[in-house]
């Protein structure tokens, strides 16, 4: 495809297929599984059309170490699922990290814990920026809010899995996946491809190359676990993506990301409209964590007020972010999505309180 398509309706799902179709990836391996069922049914039509390859594997844990072979050959490979085929997935993506083999991974979460339901959640953060499988290991976290981001953001995906040869995960969930939206399908002029002399090609006519996980010499595990460490440093720097809305003047700022940061913004509006002087903090990469930024806004004497659609886990790291300034939350485990009018109050409710608070 080289052409720019506007689209009236797109599915969330669909944008995160069309936007690795667009980004070059030919190689996906995955599992049926509610709520993300839509990019597997997509890719298996459209993929032999570009002459890719589209596998259904027996299981979620196979389709990780599929995927775990065929992008050590150097392609762009990809699979998704939702939360506990992601669980299934994590010594898997231990491997990956620990091979430092680029990949993307995309979770459209659903209600847990265990079967749990397919209604939207956002309880898969901890598992999704603190490592979730064995040992010091990060996958780098995007969570888009729209069907667009869904689109742009698989799309970077591809290309930053190579700049840091590190599994890339698109961390949605049921609503996000399932809203329909326009779409502006805009593939990249070039897809930026990063050397790929680790790659796995057959040996005829060059030295060996090894991918591997298990360090068995004297110091060379620490080594390759500093090394990542700074990979990831490296990530912390150069890679921290965000949106503020309103927090110029901002007394009190939300924090929210994914769907919830969209219901959201509707309240912080709503607040405005009243006179409040409330942002909207939403962070993009979840990991890295855009700490430092968040501390910025800690120094101008602001609180701060957590959404989630969880009963809190973003929430600690915005805690360590902005150390002790006051930080509030509001949760809302699966089961329902907040309205724009519950945030507002929660809004209103705190605002008064750190007003009465800061008066004489």
């Amino acid at each position: 495809m080289e052409m720019t398509e506007q689209h009236d309706l797109v599915k969330g799902n669909e944008a995160v297929a069309m936007g690795a179709l667009d980004a070059g990836c030919r190689y996906y391996f995955g599992y049926p599984i509610t709520p993300q069922s839509d990019i597997p049914e997509y890719l298996s039509y459209h993929l032999p059309k570009l002459g890719g390859e589209f596998v259904q594997a027996e299981s979620e844990i196979a389709a990780i170490n599929m995927l775990l072979g065929a992008a050590a050959t150097g392609v762009r490979a990809m699979t998704s699922s939702s939360s506990p085929g992601i669980s299934l997935m994590q010594e898997g993506l231990s491997y990956i990290a620990g091979s430092e083999i680029p990949t993307v991974i995309v979770n459209m979460s659903r209600s847990g814990p265990g079967l749990g339901g397919i209604a939207p959640s956002q309880g898969d953060y901890f598992q999704s920026v603190k490592g979730g499988g064995h040992g010091d290991y990060h996958l780098l976290v995007l969570a888009p809010n729209s069907v667009q981001e869904l689109y742009d953001l698989t799309i970077l995906a591809f290309e930053l899995a190579e700049k840091y040869r590190n599994p890339v995960m698109i961390l949605g969930d049921a609503m996000i996946g399932q809203m329909k939206e326009p779409l502006l399908r805009k593939p990249p002029e070039d897809i930026h491809e990063y050397p790929k002399d680790w790659a796995l090609t057959g040996a005829k006519g060059r030295p060996q190359r090894i991918l591997k996980s298990l360090y068995l010499k004297d110091g060379e595990l620490t080594a390759h676990n500093w090394k990542l460490y700074h990979k990831y440093e490296a990530m912390k720097r150069d890679e921290i993506r965000y949106e503020q809305l309103f927090t110029e003047d901002a007394e009190l700022i939300v924090v929210s990301f994914g769907s919830a940061a969209r219901i959201s913004r509707t309240s912080v509006i709503m607040a405005r409209e009243e006179g409040l002087k409330v942002g909207l903090f939403r962070p993009i990469t979840v990991f890295p964590f855009p700490e430092m930024q968040l501390a910025s806004l800690a120094k101008n004497g602001v609180s701060f007020f957590v959404v989630e659609l969880n009963t809190g886990q973003m929430l600690e790291d915005v805690k360590i972010a902005v150390k002790e300034k006051p930080v509030g939350f509001f949760g809302k485990p699966p089961g329902a999505l907040p309205t724009p009018e519950e945030i507002f109050e929660e809004i209103l409710k705190l605002y008064s309180q750190e007003s009465k608070d800061k008066s004489p």
